[in-house]
């Protein structure tokens, strides 16, 4: 699960700097923004077949890949 998850989030980012290093904030590096996030979460519901709303989401609670591949692997 967490290779595809960091698969999803290297495609959706367009940089392997995230599975170089998982801790790596990615709102304040600008990897990730609020578009990159819609994109993640339906890219995340087509491959993983798990659908998270969007109002579930926040920065702090996606900040690092460690956290969201955290985040996914409790709701599974």
């Amino acid at each position: 699960m967490r290779e595809k998850i960091l698969d999803i989030l290297c495609q959706v980012c367009g940089s392997e700097e995230i599975r170089e290093n998982p801790d790596v904030e990615l709102y304040e590096t600008g990897l990730l923004d609020s578009f990159g996030t819609v994109q993640l979460l339906v890219a995340i519901e087509e491959e993983l077949h798990m659908a998270i709303p969007i109002s579930e989401i926040d920065r702090e609670m996606w900040a690092t890949p460690h956290k969201i591949i955290k985040f996914i692997e409790e709701r599974r």
